[in-house]
This record gives C-alpha cells, structure tokens and sequence, in this order.
C-alpha cells in the first residue's frame, strides 16, 4: 500500500520536482514491518516528503529537499535508530535496542515467515 501511495506521489507530484525534490534509493537492512515502521518514523522530519521500505530488497526510496537534508543525513537518521546503510553502521548501542525479531545483522532469525510476520499489538507501542 505504502508503495502505491508513494509511487502516486512522485506520478502526479509534478510541482514538487520542480520546487527542488529530489529522489534516493538506498540500501536498509532490517527484518519485518516493524523495521518498516521504526525506518519511516525516523525519517519524519522536515525537508522529507515520502519514504518507502521494501522489506525483501531491503532498499528504501526516499522524496526530499536538498535545500533542507542531505541524503549523507537521512541515511544518518536510518543508522541512528538501529539500520544499517550505505553509508553508515548503525551503533552497537542503537542495533542492540531493536526487538530480537529485527536483529537483521543475526539471518532474521525470528521472522521465519517474513511475509505473514505481524507482531503483537504492544510491539508497535515502543517505537
């Protein structure tokens, strides 16, 4: 769904290419939806329009303004809530703090079915 939204975003967006937007593809490791979710998160800041998490390509799109961020600084933003990128390793301190079932750095090793993984209600409540 969130692909949909973002691919419709850039489609009919015509006016925010021309007020300076931008696009970027990295890479993100993670495991599930709730890396999904801390991913997005992290990236709500100013200067980002849209972000998008493929959580089997481990690649996330990003639509921003360079006026306001760098890409150096969203993938800094990524690394800093636990996800490694091309650029930058997440912390020891930042990786441990994920929940087990998002330790990617492991093989994933708790989402055995990465694509009907769901996790608990509460989960979603501490990030």
């Amino acid at each position: 769904m969130r692909l949909i939204v973002l691919c419709l975003l850039v489609f009919v967006s015509g006016g925010m290419w021309s007020q300076g937007s931008m696009q970027c593809e990295f890479s993100v490791k993670g495991c599930c939806p709730m890396c999904e979710d801390r991913i997005v998160e992290a990236l709500d800041v100013p200067g980002i329009r849209a972000v998008e998490w493929d959580q089997f390509k481990e690649k996330a799109t990003v639509v921003y303004k360079p006026k306001k961020i760098s890409e150096e600084r969203i993938q800094q933003l990524v690394a800093d809530s636990g996800h490694d990128t091309e650029m930058f390793t997440a912390s020891d301190e930042a990786y441990n703090g994920l929940a087990a079932c998002c330790l990617y750095r492991s093989g994933c090793q708790g989402c055995s079915d990465r694509e009907k993984h769901e996790h608990p209600e509460e989960d979603d409540d501490r990030y």
